[in-house]
């Protein structure tokens, strides 16, 4: 069994509204000096079998079929 965290993020330029709303949302509960906030996904997965090689090669091709909008995300991949 092989462990996976994908963790998707915007592109840097493209805006985040929700960042910004939960920037604001920081500020008026009282956290000062937040300048910036990006928010993203996680996806934690769990793949059959212990070739890494193979894994990291199906997660790349599920990130760029369904987990990411590779237009405007970028994605990280790590195996545990």
């Amino acid at each position: 069994m092989i462990k996976a965290r994908v963790t998707v993020t915007l592109k840097n330029g493209v805006l985040d509204p929700q960042g910004k709303a939960i920037e604001g949302a920081l500020g008026a509960l009282g956290f000062e000096g937040v300048d910036q906030v990006r928010q993203g996904k996680v996806f934690d997965l769990e793949l059959a079998g212990v070739d890494k090689a193979k894994a990291e090669a199906d997660l790349k091709a599920m990130c760029d079929k369904l987990l990411a909008n590779t237009v405007i995300e970028n994605y990280t991949i790590s195996l545990d």
